[in-house]
């Protein structure tokens, strides 16, 4: 129901934009979510979109280099990621809740789907 797709190998310095596309569940009443997973450490928040679109919310650390969006049109949110950094490898995954609480925007429990994942490799 979440597919994700955008990942690759890029050097630092350079951009890359994820998307994931929704199927089978209306997205105007989900808000959305993009997570990453590094080797050997725990699922982290990297940046969240509420239903209404209003402003999204996003991790310290990638604030001013990542933006996520969201196309009601395409049943789609992305994540522009620029200026990426050897500790944004990771792998990324999008998720879905249809009733998130502000409180809980950043805990991975929160979510009712999870997409695939799609590898984040930055690499000189």
């Amino acid at each position: 129901q979440l597919q994700a797709s955008g990942g690759g190998l890029v050097q630092p310095g350079d951009s890359l934009t994820l998307s994931c596309v929704l199927s089978g569940i209306p997205f105007s009443r989900y808000d959305m979510a993009w997570f990453r997973q590094a080797p050997g450490k725990e699922r982290e928040f990297v940046a969240a979109i509420r239903k209404t679109n209003s402003n999204p919310i996003y991790t310290d650390s990638v604030k001013g280099r990542f933006t996520m969006s969201r196309d009601r049109s395409n049943n789609a949110v992305f994540l522009q990621m620029n200026s990426l950094r050897s500790e944004d490898t990771a792998v990324y995954y999008c998720a879905a809740d249809s009733g998130l609480i502000l409180s809980s925007v950043s805990n991975p429990r929160a979510y009712d789907y999870w997409g695939q994942g799609t590898q984040v490799t930055v690499s000189s």
